[in-house]
């Protein structure tokens, strides 16, 4: 165990450190590999991504996941039975990945692994006084640990729900490290199968950071699409284009009561989910939706609440720049509407030189950086940013 100890303390000191950061989010398409090379730490970070692939799981794998994702009542059993599983999967896919790029897992310094989320229960959400905000991602770090036989470093969100916040949006460390620019304010949004986004200041104020989840991003679409027409996604938001917005069905969406929460707040597919649009439908009383209609409604009600949300912690005389990433960044529909209710353009975060695909894996290579290189961050006393080093480290074996 000294040994690692002692290896430990040496990454802390070296130059720069070689990261592999993972990134298994809600859509549960694959896992997210991304290999940095990071020099420094905190604001003074410099990142250059040296290799990314995404490795889509196989549908066997994200079927095992789906009979507890997201659900109150599982068989326990199989819960625990795939959080060691999915630790040891993850770690031969960064074998894999390691060996198709030339590099030896010795070459390597940390792991920082996100897990799988499988439940997001801040106290918002489920409402019992006695418990505090709770979010629950497996994938175990000392099963990747052993296996590659690199120190890995994980279960990041625990430590930010200890210190007072909910478990996300995580993004914003990053962020604020990788993209924080002076002289422009910008909003980096991050539509997953959440959609969230950070306000970085362009006068650099730590304090003035702020970061919240919105509501769905493509979580409702790939539910309606995978059940309608047996496809993962809206490709290109083809289905959604031959439809139209319902407008009783948007405003019966919207209704529901997590978008009168202030912010900051946090949410997930426990809520967004099949019974959250049949309760709309049955309140909106409709007959009959053609599933172009309600894939069109879906996506007008993400970019709805996502540009509602922006719009209500930012002045009307503040000016901006929105960069995208996340599966929605790629679905042209979903960006022309955004662009239109904030009557502003929305890039993609490709140009601030680091692929949207990669950024959340990225980020959290970032965070395993902090933790072991870096000094703790201040970002004021608010709600949602706690200043904190995250994630437990796991010793190889």
């Amino acid at each position: 165990m000294k040994k690692h100890i002692e290896k430990l303390y040496g990454i802390a000191g070296k130059k720069s450190r070689r990261i592999v950061g993972l990134m298994s989010g809600t859509s549960l398409d694959g896992l997210d590999v991304a290999l940095c090379n990071i020099e420094n730490s905190g604001t003074d970070t410099i990142l250059k991504m040296e290799n990314f692939v995404t490795v889509p799981y196989s549908d066997d794998f994200r079927n095992e996941i789906r009979k507890i994702f997201a659900k109150r009542e599982i068989d326990f059993q199989q819960l625990c039975l795939l959080n060691p599983y999915i630790g040891s999967e993850h770690g031969k896919i960064i074998l894999d990945c390691l060996k198709q790029w030339n590099i030896a897992p010795e070459e390597i310094d940390l792991i920082a692994s996100h897990g799988q989320t499988v439940f997001h229960a801040p106290k918002k959400q489920h409402g019992q006084s006695l418990f505090p905000d709770s979010t629950l991602q497996i994938g175990d770090g000392d099963h990747i640990a052993v296996k590659t036989g690199i120190i890995t470093l994980s279960d990041f969100r625990q430590k930010h729900i200890a210190a007072g916040g909910e478990g996300a949006p995580l993004a914003v460390y990053g962020d604020h490290f990788l993209f924080s620019k002076k002289g422009e304010n910008r909003i980096l949004l991050n539509m997953g199968g959440i959609a969230n986004f950070t306000f970085l200041p362009g006068n650099q104020d730590t304090a003035a950071v702020f970061t919240s989840d919105t509501g769905p991003g493509n979580t409702l679409i790939d539910a309606y699409t995978r059940r309608f027409f047996h496809k993962p996604f809206d490709e290109n938001g083809e289905i959604a284009a031959k439809g139209k917005v319902n407008a009783p069905l948007l405003e019966a969406l919207k209704l529901f009561p997590f978008f009168k929460q202030p912010f900051p707040k946090t949410t997930g597919p426990e809520i967004f989910n099949f019974d959250y649009v049949e309760a709309a439908i049955q309140k909106a009383k409709l007959t009959s939706l053609s599933r172009q209609d309600i894939i069109a409604t879906l996506t007008r009600l993400s970019a709805d609440t996502i540009t509602d949300a922006i719009k209500s912690v930012m002045s009307q005389n503040d000016s901006y720049t929105v960069y995208a990433s996340g599966g929605g960044a790629h679905n042209p529909l979903l960006m022309q509407a955004i662009q239109e209710e904030l009557n502003a353009p929305a890039k993609l975060i490709d140009e601030l030189g680091v692929p949207g695909d990669a950024k959340e894996a990225v980020l959290f290579a970032v965070l395993a950086n902090e933790a072991i290189a870096g000094d703790q961050s201040h970002f004021g006393e608010k709600e949602g940013v706690p200043g904190i080093s995250m994630g437990k480290i796991s010793l190889p074996a």
